[in-house]
């Protein structure tokens, strides 16, 4: 895969509303499967195929510990595009009500 693919499969994987709901959840740090589920009202079948895309995207990265599989933000360049995203969206509304 070249460059821009790379970038064009983070931005699909990005542009779901579970997905996006999923790495906004997991701003404030690394959560157990178990707790998406909690948050997330899907099957695990489900889930697991959005955090799937998700980490193949290179946003995600889980970790094992114990019988629990964590998931986090890959790193923190993942928060500031979404921010940025977010940051622009509010300036294009509010250009649109001039």
């Amino acid at each position: 895969m070249n460059f821009e693919d790379l970038t064009i499969n983070l931005l699909k994987a990005m542009a779901h509303p579970v997905r996006y709901k999923i790495i906004k959840f997991l701003y404030k740090g690394p959560k157990c499967v178990c707790k998406l589920n909690e948050e997330f009202e899907f099957s695990q079948a489900n889930l697991s195929q959005h955090l799937r895309i998700l980490k193949d995207a290179g946003i995600l990265k889980n970790e094992k510990i114990g019988l629990e599989t964590h998931y986090s933000l890959y790193n923190e360049d993942i928060k500031d595009i979404v921010l940025n995203i977010e940051k622009y969206i509010t300036e294009l509304l509010e250009d649109a009500k001039k």
